[in-house]
């Protein structure tokens, strides 16, 4: 048990990152708008998500590289910038939503937007910039532990037994708006700097191949945590506002919040679902910035490991501190992009197939042979990985319209 406390980390932070602030907003949707309809896919992501992340694992106990280093020892530098541009994509797109859910929830108790996001870029500094990596493992966790609120709201919203029944094993796959945001949930549990970051973080920990075991139990109760606070807040908002009103517009956590009142209080429905945001919210910006810190370091080869000083390490302290400066301003100075939440979703599915794709092959050719993928376990990845990339696509592009 002391020594899985001493492993436990990259896959729970990772995890609970990935119910960030636009993944909490799809759900919100998915429940107002569908009921109860696209719960069963939040508990058939869980399996898809582990052996995603596992991999990961795998290739950083292994190799002790980084994800993008070791796409530049196998495949090239072209490969490895190709990567590494959809991870910077995807890092800003989520940092959009991480700041735009801080704001929002300072809003709610009439904090200035400026005043929010000064302090939370503040934050986000200051525990990065400590020079530990097991500091920063721990102010995560502690951070995302807040998400389990969401269990609580889903309780006091009453759902009916009976009515999730009847509506979880009904699909509308005929209706593109249905469609659509399949994709944006199948995009809000794969993003491209969760690959990045637990490899990374795998190798920054220094763990080993003697941990794998522990590192694999670490990865699969992350993946159950993160898909069952998805669950509850589709749950919440269909027993509330889905039943009472369908039609609800929920773009930023005001509106989320706004709507809960009526049904749950101001203490549940702005406290409780505040906190829960907030904790999601700088979880997933120190994993998504520390994730592209890492990424391009590895590519570019400067010094990346949060144990070096930030003056030993400039670039990778560098690029951390520029992505969360940049996100801060950004949603202070335009603040629609709070409209952004599920189209971020939605691109984190359109870049699945680069990102699956290159994992997909690493573990096919830079594993060794008693570790690689092979046998059934490969071509059931295999499906897997092309099944989810092919529907994430297939969502996002018939659900813009544009097929």
């Amino acid at each position: 048990m002391l020594r899985f406390f001493a492993v436990v980390g990259p896959g729970l932070v990772v995890m609970l990152a990935d119910t960030e602030v636009g993944s909490i907003i799809t759900a919100a949707q998915s429940g107002v708008q569908w009921g109860y309809r696209l719960l069963l896919l939040q508990m058939i992501l869980i399996p898809i998500l582990y052996v995603v992340q596992e991999l990961t694992v795998r290739l950083g106990l292994v190799t002790g590289k980084g994800h993008g280093e070791l796409i530049r020892d196998t495949f090239g530098k072209g490969w490895a910038w190709l990567s590494a541009a959809g991870l910077a994509v995807a890092t800003i797109g989520a940092l959009l939503s991480e700041f735009s859910g801080v704001a929002g929830v300072g809003e709610l108790y009439g904090v200035p937007r400026w005043l929010s996001l000064a302090l939370a870029i503040g934050f986000l500094l200051g525990v990065a910039f400590t020079g530990s990596y097991r500091r920063v493992e721990r102010v995560a966790i502690a951070l995302g532990l807040f998400e389990f609120v969401f269990f609580g709201v889903a309780v006091l919203a009453h759902p009916d037994p009976h009515e999730i029944i009847a509506q979880a094993f009904r699909p509308a796959f005929g209706n593109s708006a249905y469609v659509y945001l399949v994709a944006a949930n199948i995009g809000a549990v794969i993003m491209p700097w969760m690959v990045f970051y637990q490899q990374s973080a795998v190798a920054d920990k220094k763990l080993t191949l003697a941990d794998l075991k522990l590192a694999r139990w670490d990865t699969a109760l992350g993946a159950v945590i993160t898909q069952f606070v998805m669950a509850a807040v589709l749950v919440a908002t269909a027993a509330t506002i889905g039943r009472h009103n369908p039609n609800a517009t929920l773009n930023s956590v005001g509106d989320l919040s706004a709507a809960l009142i009526p049904y749950l209080g101001v203490s549940v429905g702005q406290l409780v679902f505040g906190v829960g945001v907030l904790g999601a919210a700088m979880v997933a910006a120190i994993v998504a910035s520390l994730a592209l810190a890492w990424g391009l370091g590895e590519v570019a080869g400067y010094r990346r490991s949060l144990e070096d000083h930030p003056l030993e390490a400039k670039w990778f302290y560098g690029v951390y501190a520029g992505c969360v400066l940049i996100g801060g301003i950004l949603v202070a100075t335009v603040p629609n992009l709070v409209l952004l939440n599920i189209a971020v979703e939605v691109m984190n599915a359109l870049l699945l197939p680069l990102v699956l794709g290159f994992l997909v092959a690493l573990g096919i050719f830079a594993l060794p042979p008693a570790l690689r993928l092979r046998g059934w376990y490969k071509w059931l990845t295999i499906f897997l990985c092309t099944v989810t990339a092919g529907l994430g696509v297939y969502g996002g592009i018939t659900g813009a319209g544009l097929f």
